[in-house]
C-alpha cells in the first residue's frame, strides 16, 4: 500500500490529475466520481498521469470502471466492505481499501489491503457533520490486522502527530489539495 493516499472529491477537487501530477512517486490516488457522467473521462486522464508518475490508481467502488481504465484497485464504502472477500478472490492483483468510521468497524474489516479511519481530526465535506474520532481511536484502531490510515482533517499542520498512532499511512482530500493543487 502506498503510504499516501490522496481521495478525490467533485467539489472540492474538480481537476484531481493536477494534484496527482505533483504527487510524490509510490502514493496512491483514489477517485471518487460518484456515477457522474463524466468519471470514465476523468479515470482515464487521471490513470495516464498516475501511470506517468509511479503512483496507484484505486477507483472508489465503481468496478467496471476500475477494470476499463486499469486501475490499480477499488476503494469500497463502509456499506460494501462486504464484498471485499469475492472482490480479492476474482482479482487478487488489486489493492483493496475500505472506508470505516469506528474503531469497532477498523477492527473488524477482513480482505482488504487497508481500511482508511474517519474523521480523525475536523474535517471539510460530507464528514464536516462528524464528530472527530481523535488520535486515540486511530492508535486503538491500528492494534487489529487491517492496516489504517487516518483520514479527515489530515494536514500540513497537524500530520505530525499522527506519529505515535501506529497507523500505516494518511489519507486526504484538502490536506494534498494544499500542498500539492496548482
Amino acid at each position: 500500500m502506498p503510504p499516501l493516499l490522496f481521495l478525490t472529491d467533485p467539489e472540492r477537487t474538480p481537476r484531481p490529475w493536477e494534484i496527482a501530477a505533483r504527487m510524490p512517486q509510490g502514493s496512491g490516488v483514489v477517485y471518487r466520481g460518484f456515477g457522474r457522467p463524466e468519471a470514465p473521462a476523468e479515470a482515464r486522464r487521471l490513470r495516464a498521469v498516475t501511470r506517468e508518475r509511479g503512483i496507484a490508481l484505486l477507483i472508489g467502488l465503481d468496478i467496471d470502471l476500475a477494470d476499463a481504465v486499469e486501475a490499480d484497485g477499488v476503494h469500497l464504502p463502509e456499506r460494501s466492505l462486504s464484498a471485499a472477500y469475492a472482490l480479492s478472490g476474482k482479482r487478487p492483483d488489486w489493492l483493496l481499501t475500505g472506508a470505516v468510521h469506528s474503531v469497532e468497524a477498523a477492527l473488524a474489516a477482513r480482505d482488504l489491503d487497508a481500511v482508511l479511519l474517519s474523521p480523525i481530526f475536523p474535517a471539510g465535506g460530507v464528514s464536516s457533520a462528524k464528530s472527530p474520532l481523535g488520535l486515540d481511536a486511530l492508535s486503538a484502531a491500528s492494534t487489529g490486522v487491517t492496516p489504517v490510515f487516518a483520514l479527515g482533517g489530515v494536514t500540513a499542520g497537524n500530520v505530525g502527530s499522527l506519529a505515535d498512532s501506529h497507523c500505516a499511512g494518511i489519507a486526504t482530500i484538502g490536506g494534498l489539495f494544499d500542498a500539492f493543487g496548482p
